[in-house]
This record gives C-alpha cells, sequence and structure tokens, in this order.
C-alpha cells in the first residue's frame, strides 16, 4: 500500500497530513520510494497510526525492531 493509499484509506486529506507534519510537500512525500524510518513513523502517526519494524528470519521468531526503545522513550514522557 502506498502513503496515498494510507491517507487516503483513513480518510486524511493531505493538508491535514501536512498540518500535523508541519511540513507542506505532502504529495512529493508521498511519490519518494525510499523513505528515512523517522519521516515513515511520522507520516503514519500523522494518519493516525503507529509504526512497527518487525524482522524475520526463516528458523526464528520475528523480531519486532527498535520496540523495546520507543516503549522506554513513551514510560519516561509519561512519568514527566
Amino acid at each position: 500500500m502506498s502513503l496515498q493509499e494510507l491517507r487516503h484509506a483513513v480518510n486524511k486529506t493531505q493538508k491535514t497530513v501536512a498540518r500535523t507534519l508541519g511540513q507542506d510537500g505532502i504529495s512529493r512525500l508521498e511519490k519518494r520510494s525510499d523513505l528515512l524510518l523517522s519521516t515513515l513513523r511520522n507520516y503514519v502517526e500523522a494518519v493516525g497510526g503507529s509504526l512497527t519494524l518487525v524482522a524475520q528470519f526463516p528458523v526464528k521468531e520475528p523480531v519486532a525492531i527498535g520496540e523495546a526503545k520507543e516503549k522506554a522513550k513513551r514510560r519516561a514522557a509519561h512519568a514527566r
């Protein structure tokens, strides 16, 4: 699913996403084929979701990358 399709699926406009992200050029962003993970995470959060990156291996259980660090950040933010 493309970023544009994702935005449409959750009934968000480019203006709404741009306002949330604090930037213009959402159309250009949606057309890019290579994004930083932080950019993708911010975009997904701007349309109301959360991003989980999962590494899958042939003989091991899937591993969610960065999940522990994100949980620790959220706990620290709530403690303030």
